[in-house]
């Protein structure tokens, strides 16, 4: 395939803009990490009019698809972990373009994950994970256990994910291998829960009590990254919160992770007088 896709990436390597193109080719019949393409070219550019452009080709029987990507877009996935398949492609591709050694400097800070990195991705995991802990644990407490089903076994990928990025290891689209290895505790629980001959409500019940352990066990480095941030300043709204720069990621599940760090008692609350008598801001800073 790479003799069929050569013109394309040499038209692609010759333009000013291009830092550099890998080719992920098919290995195994059904490859999900190639989207069940024969094979990927994956061609990164300083800057495009769209962060991301994808194009489809067939050659007889066999398929590719060329995806074009900003390097923000690029370091924006590998931060936040949003297309898994980024790290399956960046681990087994083959370069076939590096403009002045940019794939290679590229691919020696993936595989150093600098400690910054990780703290961020940690805190945005551990965002995550306490969602669909507590979205959890709400479903089950009213007895819509399917649903609880559903937010545990997230839940637990979640913390998965978290255990390899301590490790200092990017998670891979076969994170419970890497979890084997890593935290045979977590994996085994996990294979309790989706093997297990019991009630769903009975699982659901000892998986939380595990999970509350585990959790806890945690939230020190789960929160660092968060932690850190907020002890620049005395005081902080959520609006400020949510709009500064290294925490914007968070997103969504923000709010409710200040809550449950509350609860824990490493985040207070600060009530702040309003003109309403009575009605108070409130203001958050680490205790």
């Amino acid at each position: 395939m790479e003799d069929i896709l050569r013109p394309i990436y040499q038209e692609r390597a010759s333009q000013s803009n291009t830092l550099g193109i890998l080719l992920v080719e098919k290995k195994e019949k059904y490859s999900p990490s190639t989207d069940f393409f024969d094979a990927i070219l994956l061609v990164i550019v300083n800057e495009a009019e769209e962060p991301i452009t994808i194009k489809h080709y067939s050659y007889k029987e066999e398929k590719a698809a060329l995806h074009t990507i900003t390097e923000d877009k690029l370091r924006e996935w590998m931060l936040l972990g949003t297309n898994r398949k980024i790290f399956e492609w960046l681990y087994s591709a083959k370069v076939v373009f590096d403009r002045n050694e940019y794939i290679k400097n590229l691919l020696t800070e993936f595989r150093d994950f600098p400690f910054y990195g990780r703290k961020i991705k940690m805190g945005i995991e551990f965002a995550k994970l306490i969602r669909r802990y507590l979205d959890g644990k709400a479903f089950f407490e009213n007895g819509q256990y399917l649903d609880a089903y559903n937010h545990v076994v997230h839940s637990l990928h979640h913390l998965a994910r978290l255990a390899v990025i301590e490790s200092g290891l990017h998670p891979e689209l076969t994170v419970w291998n890497q979890v084997k290895q890593i935290d045979p505790q977590l994996f085994k629980l996990y294979e309790e829960l989706v093997t297990s001959e019991e009630t769903m409500e009975k699982r659901l019940e000892l998986l939380f009590l595990a999970s509350e352990f585990l959790i806890h066990s945690r939230t020190q480095v789960g929160a660092s990254h968060l932690l850190s941030v907020l002890k620049k300043k005395d005081t902080w709204t959520i609006g400020e919160i949510m709009k500064d720069e290294e925490l914007i990621h968070y997103s969504v599940d923000l709010s409710v992770l200040l809550e449950y760090l509350a609860e824990k008692h490493m985040i207070e609350t600060v009530p702040v007088e309003t003109k309403s008598p009575g009605l108070y801001h409130r203001y958050y800073k680490v205790v």
